[in-house]
């Protein structure tokens, strides 16, 4: 049997709390998820808890990091698959707001994240994002597909603050899928006058 090295055991008992830590925080919430259900679940003890995350604060911000991992790589599937850079785009954004309405994005991501982590415009990834979307929307001007006449950290800046807050709203209304379809059409508005304008006289 090989003996396994000390960063793998680190990360292998790393992997089951979170894992435990997301079970519970998706089935009961922050608050109602105790330390009990972490341990008992990844079959450790509140030591190893306290030594990897400090607590209960810090297993919900390892789990929020992870569940914003996968879905920017949803998301960049959705980009790739799209016929062109400009739909890829918008495919990409469309879809993050679409996650609002996935139960456990809504209440570990969109609920119980803003409550207890704050901001979300503050948390390590959202200077990443912006900067993503800034490099699309560079990559899209000079292609021709969006305007060159404004800002593209402006226009990356707007996008992430209407999608999170398109987002927080569809998760926190007492009937998401029907906030989602009003909000839905408005972003989608909001993204297509990024288009250049259309010649004198062209028709759709």
């Amino acid at each position: 049997m090989t003996r396994r090295s000390r960063p793998e055991m680190i990360a292998e008992t790393r992997a089951k709390l979170i894992a435990a830590g997301r079970k519970a925080f998706g089935e009961q919430g922050y608050a109602e998820a105790s330390m009990d259900d972490f341990t008992a679940g990844a079959g450790l003890t509140r030591g190893a808890l306290y030594h990897h995350f400090g607590g209960k604060k810090g297993l919900l911000e390892a789990v929020v990091q992870q569940i914003d991992a996968e879905m920017a790589e949803r998301l960049e599937a959705l980009s790739a698959a799209a016929p062109t850079p400009w739909e890829g785009f918008v495919q990409e954004n469309i879809g993050y707001v679409e996650m609002a309405l996935e139960p456990e994005i809504q209440r570990i991501l969109l609920r119980d994240g803003p409550a207890v982590l704050g901001d979300p415009s503050h948390w390590p990834g959202a200077d990443g994002c912006i900067a993503a979307i800034w490099k699309k929307v560079e990559d899209l001007q000079e292609a021709g597909m969006v305007r060159n006449d404004i800002d593209a950290e402006a226009v990356a800046r707007l996008i992430s603050g209407a999608s999170m807050d398109a987002a927080l709203w569809i998760a926190n209304a007492a009937d998401p899928r029907s906030v989602s379809g009003k909000a839905l059409p408005v972003f989608k508005a909001l993204l297509e006058g990024l288009l250049p304008p259309r010649p004198s006289g062209a028709t759709s």
